[in-house]
């Protein structure tokens, strides 16, 4: 077997609640999974077929701390469930999907709104507006065992003390086994993949100097400083 030609590259991970971390191969986004949120970003409530972007792997961020990025004056906070999978295929039945997962954690998909919207207006791809450093907020992981499929109850992010967004998971509109199942269908999924699964209605944009929380229920708060 050859050497690599570079120094071996590190592999992105999410720190685990019992210790350890969690490698991260992928990372899948759902676009507009809740109706409310879908309203608020011009899109149709009514359930259509869902729409996937990536983030890249190591935009994963567990430091607590979200770097404002450069080139972009309005940056957006959007509270979600995140889901790890710890194996995988392709055309998986959506009765066995969750069998594939390994556990849940809180995060924030954060985005450069008006890079995508820029983006949108010109029909082109967003992953300058979603995909750039440290743009995944990530809390730690809970295995299955602890936490079971979470599909009921709160999601809500705070910014400075301020309920800003307050959604219930019950509210997806494409559940997280047909998520998996569906995105099966065009990748094959593989242990160390993972989905972020859409956010509520109230997202927002967030300056210097602001704390941002995310609560779901069953986990521990997800708290992050914007620097």
């Amino acid at each position: 077997m050859s050497e690599f030609v570079i120094p071996s590259i590190n592999v992105p991970s999410i720190p685990v609640a019992s210790g350890g971390s969690f490698p991260v191969r992928r990372v899948y986004c759902v676009g507009q999974n809740y109706a409310d949120h879908a309203i608020e970003m011009g899109g149709d409530p009514n359930k259509q077929p869902p729409f996937f972007f990536q983030k890249n792997a190591d935009s994963l961020n567990a430091s607590g701390e979200f770097p404002y990025p450069s080139k972009s004056e309005d940056v957006h906070y959007e509270a979600e469930l995140l889901v790890a999978l710890k194996s995988g295929g392709k055309d998986i039945a959506v009765n066995d999907a969750l069998k594939h997962v390994w556990g849940y954690a809180p995060a924030l998909d954060m985005t450069r709104r008006d890079l995508q919207a820029s983006a949108k207006a010109g029909g082109r791809p967003w992953e300058i507006a979603k995909a750039f450093d440290q743009a995944v907020p990530v809390g730690e992981l809970q295995p299955v065992e602890n936490v079971g499929h979470p599909s009921n109850g709160a999601i809500r992010l705070l910014q400075n003390g301020v309920l800003r967004q307050d959604g219930d998971l019950s509210q997806m509109i494409w559940k997280v086994s047909e998520m998996i199942s569906y995105l099966s269908e065009y990748f094959e999924l593989c242990a160390g993949d993972v989905i972020l699964s859409g956010t509520p209605a109230g997202v927002g944009p967030v300056a210097v100097g602001d704390r941002l929380q995310v609560e779901i229920k069953g986990f521990e708060p997800l708290v992050v400083d914007v620097t």
